[in-house]
């Protein structure tokens, strides 16, 4: 279900499990993707986890804007920039993107709390501000181009995506 003004906790899996992700480039490459969707679409970005095989993004699509269609063009234009790279035909990503909507401010508490904490609890890091290719370490480090600043309220809950001082 879509519905105007929502936020979306978005997830997408490489097909098979393949974990592409842990190869640094390949994350790099999806993060220029998101940047150049960014441009291309109006949306909000609040925050991200770039995992082994998988991706989660909170995102709020801009008005009059299709969560479907920015993401069908994210998920496209990363897949066919990669098969290029590596030389390979068809489909990498497993299925359509799964998205939930946030339902008010305690479901968005816990849905960004689990993006920041996703790389830990996958053991690929011991604390969550290590992670370089999440929300966190964005804000912390300042890093705008991809990612939107919280407003009062989510600082406050989130006082550790502050700008590291």
């Amino acid at each position: 279900m879509l519905l105007d003004g929502a936020e979306y906790h978005v997830t997408a899996r490489i097909n098979r499990g393949e974990k592409i992700f842990l190869i640094e480039e390949n994350k790099e490459l999806f993060l220029k993707t998101l940047i150049r969707a960014k441009k291309k679409y109006s949306f909000t970005l609040k925050n991200f986890s770039i995992m082994g095989n998988h991706i989660h993004l909170l995102i709020k699509p801009g008005k009059n804007e299709s969560l479907s269609r920015i993401m069908q063009w994210i998920l496209s234009v990363f897949a066919q920039l990669w098969n290029k790279i590596n030389n390979l035909r068809g489909h990498l990503w497993g299925d359509r993107f799964f998205s939930r909507i946030i339902s008010g401010f305690v479901d968005f508490f816990r849905v960004f709390s689990y993006i920041d904490n996703n790389p830990v609890s996958a053991g690929m890091i011991e604390k969550a501000e290590q992670w370089e290719y999440g929300g966190l370490w964005h804000h912390r480090n300042g890093i705008t181009v991809l990612i939107d600043p919280l407003d009062f309220l989510e600082l406050r809950y989130f006082p550790e995506h502050s700008l590291m001082q």
